[in-house]
């Protein structure tokens, strides 16, 4: 873990990176005697943990918590180290891990790192059960492939080759680039069986693969016109316009007016 000590308190400084120095599961600290060396710090740096004062000049411990998030610089698990009780409602409200007063004795850190510790290894659990669903799909539209019956033959395609598919009566009909295949097969099956792999439906009878798609169009219908590469168009029904967020990672301007 990587903790990240403000206090302009050269002691309490030196006490604290006389506690960290016997942690072992502490990789590495650094100190910073006032808010806006923190600020310095956390803009070139990542740290899990930060031991932080209160009453600091300038700019107190709890306003340098409001700048990082006004910086959207990433927010360390708080641990407050200070002599004042009666800020500790306003630490707390801040998700503080935990509020320590001065004086205070390298067991009593202890503690507070140790819960600190656990609520960031919880984070990252956590970040991973989000990302995992994300990272199975890039694997699996890399590396995987589908078997499919075709003309009395067992055929493997990449699903990445398959531009769209389209309800045909019965029959559905993956279309590629270059070929096509007709499979007896209903085209809510196939959104079901080719959802990992990035597809996505957007009309009742139609479904396209997120990897050819390369614009998005307002109608004033309330529709939206699909463009894919290589310039086949669609129109996305206000059915299924809210399958388009799926589309991208992350979303830079207005998203919701696309899916709302």
């Amino acid at each position: 873990m990587r903790v990240l000590i403000v206090d302009d308190e050269p002691l309490a400084r030196t006490a604290l990176e006389q506690i960290l120095r016997t942690r072992q599961d502490v990789e590495d600290f650094d100190c910073a005697g006032d808010s806006v060396e923190a600020i310095e710090k956390l803009r070139r740096n990542s740290y899990d943990v930060l031991l932080l004062d209160i009453n600091m000049p300038e700019v107190s411990g709890i306003e340098l918590v409001d700048r990082i998030e006004e910086n959207a610089l990433p927010l360390p698990s708080l641990i407050f180290v200070t002599a004042y009780e009666e800020h500790a409602v306003a630490a707390f409200e801040k998700q503080a891990v935990d509020y320590v007063l001065k004086p205070f004795s390298a067991e009593r850190i202890g503690e507070a790192l140790n819960r600190a510790f656990r609520r960031v290894a919880s984070d990252r659990a956590s970040q991973l059960l989000d990302a995992l669903p994300a990272l199975q799909r890039r694997t699996r539209v890399q590396t995987d492939r589908i078997a499919i019956k075709a003309k009395g033959r067992i055929v493997f395609i990449n699903p990445s080759e398959v531009v769209s598919v389209h309800a045909e009566g019965n029959y559905v009909l993956l279309q590629k680039e270059s070929g096509s295949y007709l499979l007896r097969e209903s085209i809510s099956e196939m959104a079901n069986k080719l959802q990992s792999y990035g597809f996505i439906r957007i009309h009742r009878s139609v479904l396209v693969n997120g990897l050819y798609v390369e614009e998005i169009q307002p109608m004033l219908t309330g529709e939206y016109g699909l463009r894919l590469r290589g310039g086949k168009q669609f129109t996305v029904t206000r059915t299924f316009k809210k399958n388009l967020k799926s589309l991208a990672e992350f979303w830079i301007g207005n998203e919701s007016s696309l899916v709302d």
